[in-house]
This record gives C-alpha cells, structure tokens and sequence, in this order.
C-alpha cells in the first residue's frame, strides 16, 4: 500500500508542475483515490477534491487555481502518509507511575529523594486549598492523603 500512495503522490507533482495541468487527469487520479485509499483522510480529500478538478479544465483562472489548491490538500496527506516517522511520534505516551502520579499532587520534584519533612510540608501545603472545610472537595483530600502515606511509607500495604 506505500508503494501505492508513493505512486499517487508522483503523479500529483507531476500534474502540479506542468505548465499547463491536465485537470481531467487530475479528476481521474483523484476519483481513484478517493475510491482505493484505505485511509478515511485521504479518501476525504480526494473526495472534496473531485468536484473542482471536474470543472476546472472548462472554467476561468481562479477555479483552476482554487483546483491547484485542492491538489496541495491531497499532497500533503499523502506526504503526511508516506514520510518516515523517526523517535517516538507515535508512540504511546508513558503512564506515570503511582509515585510519580503521588509526587505530582503533592507538588513535589519527580529528580531526588524526599525527606518526610519535605513531603509533610508539601502536604500541608496543598491540604490548605483541598481539605473540605477550606472549600475543597473531601474526595480530592481523601487523595492527597492517600499520596502522602504512600509517600512517606513506600512499603506499607492499604489492607
């Protein structure tokens, strides 16, 4: 199938860069795609495509351009499609762990270990705003409360 879509994308340069485009040929490169992409953006684009390049060899100047602009639209997805992606872009992102998720509530840093101190004070800290009787919610307490014990007993057991 990317041999498929490096072909489609040849034969749009192609006509894009001609003097002269033939849009018959551009209408019926674009019915093929929009009728053989198995992807739902690219069959969407060569659809909206269609109308334009159907028109445009028997109109005026600004329709056949509005048909050249259309034509980009096609390209880019399938650019879009046929570039390689490098790294991680489409990786899934990663789920914190819990104490990272822990450490976030409480406002802590995610780099260095923690004192029980450090952890206490960030505690109180954010129980000011979050404890029921200062306007918070008493789920989102019962929360932080649950952070911090995991925080400052890493190995104890919620039985």
């Amino acid at each position: 199938m990317h041999r498929q879509l490096s072909e489609w994308k040849l034969s749009l340069d192609r006509i894009r860069s001609a003097a002269a485009p033939d849009y018959h040929e551009a209408a019926r490169l674009a019915a093929e795609i929009a009728g053989a992409a198995k992807e739902e953006t690219l069959r969407w684009a060569a659809a909206q495509a269609l109308p334009i390049l159907r028109s445009a060899a028997n109109e005026d100047a600004a329709t056949q351009e509005a048909a050249l602009r259309r034509l980009g639209v096609v390209r880019e997805v399938l650019h879009t499609l046929t570039t390689p992606k490098f790294g991680k872009r489409d990786a899934e992102p990663r789920l914190p762990t819990p104490e990272e998720r822990h450490r976030q509530m409480l406002g802590l840093p995610f780099d260095r270990g923690l004192t029980l101190a450090e952890i206490h004070r960030a505690f109180k800290r954010a129980a000011k705003t979050a404890h029921p009787d200062a306007g918070g919610n008493a789920q989102a307490f019962l929360e932080l409360t649950a952070a911090r014990d995991a925080l400052m007993h890493p190995g104890a057991k919620k039985g």
